[in-house]
């Protein structure tokens, strides 16, 4: 118990930055109109493929087991964010056309 509040008393600046960006974090989503929503998940998709492929390097790099495994997990989940992304961006833009195609 020691040890966990020493890193807390040792780390209390950063922690307060987490906690800060977090709550900012949120209120910034959560005011997000949903004319941008596609933009900006176009764009969290481009960030995500950068992740993909600096996990992929480090898994090319990896010469103990548990970087290649985490490794891994990040280009699958990686993956998976992207994939989702994109679903979602694509779903937006048929709600969009829809709506000229009725009028």
């Amino acid at each position: 118990m020691e040890a966990i509040l020493e890193f807390f008393f040792t780390y209390r600046e950063a922690i307060f930055i987490i906690i800060l960006s977090i709550f900012l974090g949120i209120e910034v989503i959560s005011n997000v109109p949903a004319v941008l929503h596609t933009p900006l998940m176009s764009g969290a998709n481009a960030i995500h493929g950068v992740v993909i492929i600096g996990a992929i390097i480090v898994m090319g790099h990896a010469e103990e087991t548990v970087a290649f495994i985490l490794g891994f997990l990040a280009v699958v989940l990686g993956t998976l964010n992207v994939v989702g992304g994109f679903v979602v961006t694509h779903r937006m833009l048929d709600m969009f056309n829809k709506k000229k195609k009725k009028q």
